[in-house]
């Protein structure tokens, strides 16, 4: 009979397609946990990973894979529901998202309304949320890029224009528009691989048959806008970036582009029965007025809305 811990190491060595990795994760030896996975494959009576060089999960062991993390996400979601049936408050919210920088203003006014509700803030890459959302390892996600995958229900929260930023004396600065091909050799300051905005510039670049010349790669994407400032090159901004409090002032230009937009979308799986906390999380942020900063009828909601 499969044990949780038996599963659980699995979609660890899933994830990682590594065996040290994992189990360094997993603070195990790494003989033990090859072991595991073998007592697993030989119960199921096939392979899961494929072992010609480099471990590979086979198309048998997504299959598995996909339901190992249903069926956990549904066990913790079942934990939880009694957590939340037998306390006094309505429980934990768990929230994943790209950037918080454009969440703050909706998640100080679920705080503020909610004050005994617990949030957790969890970043991922757009990439991993599906994932996360299968196994509700979290219960809401936002993306500032589209998730491609099935079971998941979806309200796009903000669609918006993105710029090009320069600080105020670059040569481009006092322009209103500029191409693509235009920007081929200015150096970018730019976030890294996977993030929302460093994949657009990828995009925008590829669809013109180059490659962007990235001379600045940061984790914070919060420090984008003052390594611009600083001179160190140009970079992407998010419209949404020019109505908030920017520390150095920079010249927005835009793109001669159709497709330089960024498209913020609240995600959930379909299946899955959201908590009250998550539920009021939702409610929250899809009411939310993205122009004027604030709940849509100046306040936030307080009821309890409809099953997840």
């Amino acid at each position: 009979m499969m044990e949780l811990n038996t599963l659980r190491q699995f979609l660890v060595v899933a994830r990682l397609e590594h065996l040290s990795r994992a189990a360094d994760e997993l603070r195990v030896a790494q003989p033990s946990l090859s072991r595991t996975i073998a007592r697993l494959e030989s119960e199921l009576g096939t392979p899961l990973f494929d072992r010609s060089g480099r471990l590979r999960l086979n198309d048998t062991g997504k299959l598995f894979r996909d339901y190992v993390e249903r069926s956990l996400g549904e066990l913790d979601a079942g934990r939880r529901a009694v957590a939340e049936a037998t306390s006094e408050g309505v429980g934990t919210v768990r929230l994943a998202s790209e950037t918080f920088l454009t969440l703050t203003g909706p998640l100080a006014a679920y705080k503020r309304a909610h004050p005994t509700i617990e949030v957790e803030l969890r970043w991922a890459a757009a990439e991993d949320m599906a994932r996360h959302l299968r196994a509700q390892e979290v219960d809401l996600c936002v993306a500032s890029q589209p998730i491609h995958a099935e079971g998941l229900e979806a309200v796009q929260l903000l669609d918006e224009e993105v710029w090009v930023a320069t600080s105020l004396d670059h040569p481009l600065a006092a322009r209103t528009s500029v191409s693509i091909d235009e920007l081929a050799d200015q150096p970018f300051v730019a976030a890294r691989k996977g993030h929302w905005q460093r994949r657009l510039l990828d995009r925008l670049f590829a669809a013109r048959g180059r490659t962007p010349k990235v001379v600045c790669e940061v984790d914070e994407p919060s420090a984008i806008a003052d390594l611009i400032g600083a001179g160190l090159g140009i970079g992407l901004v998010p419209s949404f970036a020019r109505h908030t409090s920017v520390r150095v002032p920079l010249a927005a230009i835009t793109v001669d582009s159709p497709d330089c937009r960024r498209a913020i979308t609240l995600y959930w799986g379909a299946d899955s029965h959201l908590s009250t906390a998550a539920r009021l999380m939702r409610t929250t942020i899809t009411s939310w007025n993205w122009v004027t900063g604030e709940p849509r009828g100046g306040h936030p909601t307080r009821e309890i809305p409809g099953p997840g």
